[in-house]
């Protein structure tokens, strides 16, 4: 299989004359290689000996080494090159001018993973407002998004519930690249800096990561494969309630479950809905960090047989409804504070909007609550129709 050339790669193949002489800054973390694993940073430097002189990184850090949600990573100077590196996910999550000032060009280049509540994309918006208040430019590589880019899924963010995993009303599963979404952040939500995007080469939107011949680094601790990216739209629910998501398993997002799980009962819920494209298989495990620490968890993981027809929003919701129905008195959802919001429901700012939790409380059909998204799901549709940069 021929890999996919990403934006690094078409960059390095024919090097902008814009960047000639420009000091360069680099938002990157240990998932920013090319398809021999050679970092980006290296890349540019040997491209542009002496004008890379920052670089920029987002939640957890340069080396992906912070586990959680809220745990900052500090500013550090790397070995490799000797220039600093800025955490974009500590003191601030906004680049100071006095950040801004080593740069003329800051250059993006992060694995995004598909989920509206994924904090790459926003560290990028944020990075093109403070590039536009600092009049910089900025160059965005483009990467594949690992969960495919036709199936858009779910419901669009209510403007009440924006906070740092949901700046923008898109739904949870948008179906855009990183390139794609800094074009729709920048023109359609009027960011309006100067912005560039490097488009990959041969990337197709029916694509999932198995597809492209790159190498999944894991742009995170907790999505250690392309499997834990395809369940995460939907698995990534749970981090609002006291149910374990799998953190403190090998199998985090694709494992699920707590201590008064009743598997058998829950499986019997859940089974009226029919869904496609997996099977859910029961078990136990102990968590060793987060929810549910050294307690046995009885549960299930999801094992996704046909990425097509799998839809892990519908799928998710539908097995919070069978949780909520079964366990009414152990489920609970869980209290603030999440990602720096310290008021609203973590689950509310994850699903994007209240009703979502609504009717699951009330065990409202899944049906109707998808018929309400209808009209905001196709007006995104429409919309999206402007910035894709792969027909």
């Amino acid at each position: 299989m021929t890999p996919v050339q990403i934006g690094i790669e078409r960059l390095a193949a024919a090097p902008p004359r814009a960047l000639e002489g420009k000091r360069l800054g680099l938002l990157a973390n240990p998932a920013t290689v090319d398809h021999r694993f050679r970092h980006s940073r290296l890349i540019l430097d040997g491209l542009f000996p002496g004008q890379l002189t920052a670089l920029f990184t987002p939640q957890h850090g340069f080396f992906a080494e912070k586990q959680d949600n809220m745990i900052p990573s500090r500013d550090m100077t790397d070995s490799a090159l000797n220039i600093p590196v800025f955490s974009l996910y500590g003191d601030t999550r906004i680049p100071s001018k006095a950040m801004l000032n080593h740069v003329d060009t800051l250059i993006v280049d992060l694995q995004d993973v598909g989920t509206r509540v994924y904090t790459f994309i926003y560290t990028m918006a944020l990075c093109m407002e403070a590039a536009r208040a600092c009049n910089k430019a900025v160059v965005v590589l483009d990467r594949p998004n690992p969960v495919g880019g036709v199936v858009v899924e779910g419901n669009c963010l209510k403007p009440e519930l924006a906070s740092f995993v949901g700046m923008y009303p898109i739904p949870m599963r948008h179906g855009l690249t990183i390139g794609e979404l800094a074009l729709l952040f920048n023109e359609h939500f009027g960011i309006h800096c100067d912005l560039t995007v490097v488009a990959m080469d041969g990337w197709k939107r029916k694509m999932f990561f198995a597809d492209t011949g790159l190498p999944w680094i894991p742009p995170s601790p907790n999505l250690p494969t392309p499997g834990s990216a395809i369940v995460y739209p939907g698995q990534v629910l749970w981090e609002g309630t006291n149910v374990s998501e799998g953190r403190g398993t090998t199998q985090p997002f694709e494992v699920f479950g707590a201590p008064f799980f009743d598997t058998t009962k829950i499986a019997q819920a859940f089974a009226e809905n029919q869904l496609p494209g997996f099977h859910l298989r029961p078990l136990a495990f102990e968590p060793t960090s987060n929810k549910w620490t050294g307690n046995l968890c009885f549960g299930f993981q999801i094992h996704v047989t046909q990425t097509a027809t799998y839809r892990p929003y519908r799928t998710t919701l539908a097995l919070l409804q069978a949780v909520y129905r079964c366990h009414p008195d152990s489920f609970a959802w869980k209290s603030p504070p999440y990602e720096y919001e310290f008021e609203k429901l973590p689950f509310d700012l994850i699903a994007g909007d209240q009703a979502v939790r609504e009717a699951i409380e009330k065990q409202k059909s899944l049906e109707t609550l998808e018929e309400e998204w209808r009209e905001g799901l196709a007006s995104f549709k429409r919309i999206r129709k402007d910035y894709l940069l792969y027909k």
